[in-house]
């Protein structure tokens, strides 16, 4: 992981220190030997504060939850409502407290975020979306990380081979539907489409990890697919403009800046009668035909049981495997699929506008 190799990258800068001031005076080397005592009881005295906070939580059964949210909109909303809604019930209303916080989709303001969770000394961060878990792990490797809404782990964190487990201060729950499940919508949907084009943002990692994944069971069915990227929303209208000028279908992936720009994606694509493929419900509540989704509340649930677990003391969070939601639902949206006169077969759930909020 890269936190190995930025604490190897550490350790030799201080060696390297150490060495440079032992050819000057030895005052100097003194110096710089104090100082290192120093930083060592420093980060030593933090990871006992951390301790005896969670130590003086779990004895008085009161809790303070910190929430970093990357950006809103309907799928994370209702995954950090799952969470929350689950924690109260497990631990009861009085007993917990949420900083919950959203940082409108920039990374630089999750980083920040963290930063300050882990100052207030938070009980455990719920991290909802990739870069927000990101931002999280750089914060601590101390206080108890629960992630949601996070495709793959693997990718997310650069673990190499990664096991189902992620190990340290971090678990959490995946929402990665069956990829190969939503790449056959498109030939069970569109049987006479030859053109497919991949819709993401370039700057969200478990997006391209989807989109590689479903390219590949495209074009093993005979599909010609074609990738186009958007780098954030202001050229979201001109790169769908492209892709829809080349497609027949519109695949996009369970990706934030997507899910936030719907109206502008379907300004472009219903006009130009693309249907869309969506990889989660508020895509495709907002611009898309069809999707096989799970349920993001019932994800947050999830997540909001290992909290509970975590915080109790009932379970080891470096030894919690991800855990991922198991009844996806194949829906479509009736007013987008009446506008393109498209007819859906028998085993899809008819999308409503409050579907999110019924739970």
């Amino acid at each position: 992981m890269k936190l190995k190799k930025i604490t190897s990258v550490c350790l030799s800068a201080v060696m390297a220190g150490a060495l440079l001031a032992g050819c000057g005076s030895g005052s100097t080397a003194s110096s710089a030997a104090s100082s290192a005592d120093s930083s060592a009881s420093s980060a030593s005295a933090s990871a006992s504060v951390t301790a005896a906070s969670a130590s003086a939580a779990k004895a008085s059964g009161k809790y303070t939850i910190g929430i970093c949210q990357l950006v809103q909109h309907p799928a994370l909303d209702a995954a950090t409502k799952g969470f929350e809604d689950e924690l109260k019930s497990e631990l009861g209303e009085d007993n917990v407290t949420f900083d919950e916080q959203n940082a409108a989709g920039d990374a630089a303001t999750a980083t920040q975020i963290c930063t300050n969770l882990v100052s207030e000394n938070v009980d455990l961060i719920l991290a909802n979306a990739t870069a927000a878990l990101q931002s999280a792990a750089a914060a601590t490797s101390t206080i108890p990380i629960l992630g949601t809404s996070i495709t793959d782990y693997g990718v997310a964190l650069d673990i190499d081979d990664f096991n189902g487990t992620v190990g340290g201060n971090i678990s959490g729950t995946s929402d990665l539907p069956p990829l190969d499940q939503q790449a056959d919508m498109v030939t069970e949907l569109f049987p006479d489409a030859k053109n497919v084009g991949i819709l993401y943002c370039s700057a969200e990692p478990n997006s391209k990890y989807q989109a590689d994944q479903v390219k590949g069971y495209l074009e093993d069915a005979g599909l010609t697919v074609n990738v186009y990227t958007f780098s954030d929303s202001n050229d979201v209208a001109s790169v769908t403009g492209e892709a829809c000028n080349n497609s027949d279908v519109l695949y996009i992936p369970t990706d934030n800046t997507a899910a936030s720009c719907t109206e502008a994606i379907n300004n472009v694509a219903l006009p130009a009668k693309v249907p869309i493929i969506a990889g989660e419900e508020g895509i495709m509540a907002g611009c898309g035909v069809a999707t096989l989704s799970i349920d993001y509340y019932g994800l947050g649930q999830t997540t909001g049981k290992m909290a509970a677990q975590i915080l109790k003391g009932e379970a080891d969070i470096s030894e919690m495997p991800i855990q991922y939601y198991d009844n996806p639902v194949k829906e479509y949206n009736p007013d987008i699929c009446e506008k393109l006169g498209i007819t859906v077969p028998d085993g899809y759930t008819a999308y409503k506008a409050d579907s999110s909020d019924s739970e």
